[in-house]
């Protein structure tokens, strides 16, 4: 699973606002493949080379190029694709704010497991999963995660805002990634005593830690 990323022209707009929302969720591309979809901007090779080198310092990681032919496509470039599968990004968020509607809600329960694929991103504050992440899920949150069952996919805690008081605590730990404010560890960085235990980690410095709890 990726994201489709589609510039629109000018391009230099598209990127600065696209810069703003890596700015309010610090760490929500770490890691993940996306797709860049071409189809709305008529750019030369030099221009597409430069977009993708532009997006890979902010952290993107571009798999390859929807909308464009393959031979505008030159050596160094990722492949052209075509006919990819859409997938979708579940939004757990609020209707756009009116003078009467309730406050939105700071925490998120989620009372079913989080499957392999599905990708959970509530910016407002706290996930709490009753049930397990699979691999190859991703969970996103503005405040902490709490996961009551196994954690085996991706979680990012402290997206929004940059806040770095934000902890993960899981009753099982078999995370591919843990990332808090943009700090993060991998699957290989996990001490091997921490493996299949309930652990928590937080921020100490720019240093993401994990220990064991109980």
């Amino acid at each position: 699973m990726a994201f489709v990323l589609s510039p629109e022209p000018p391009v230099a707009d598209w990127l600065a606002d696209l810069e703003i929302s890596i700015r309010s969720s610090a760490g929500f591309f770490l890691g993940r493949p996306a797709v860049l979809d071409l189809a709305s901007v008529n750019l030369s090779q030099s221009a597409i080379a430069h977009l993708v080198s532009e997006l890979e310092t902010r952290g993107i990681r571009i798999m390859g190029i929807e909308g464009v032919a393959a031979d505008q496509l030159g050596a160094g470039l990722p492949p052209a694709l075509k006919g990819g599968r859409a997938t979708t990004l579940e939004v757990a968020n609020t209707p756009s704010r009116k003078s009467t509607a309730a406050p939105e809600p700071t925490s998120l329960l989620l009372e079913e497991p989080v499957r392999s694929g599905q990708s959970i991103f509530f910016p407002n504050g706290d996930v709490t999963v009753l049930g397990s992440v699979a691999s190859g899920a991703e969970i996103v949150a503005g405040g902490s995660i709490h996961v009551y069952g196994t954690l085996r996919g991706r979680a990012l805690a402290g997206a929004s805002g940059g806040n770095r008081r934000a902890r993960i605590f899981c009753s099982r730990i078999e995370a591919e990634l843990l990332a808090i404010d943009g700090y993060y560890r991998t699957a290989d960085d996990l001490e091997a005593n921490l493996c299949a235990r309930p652990v928590q980690a937080w921020l100490d410095g720019e240093t993401l830690m994990i220990s064991a709890l109980g």
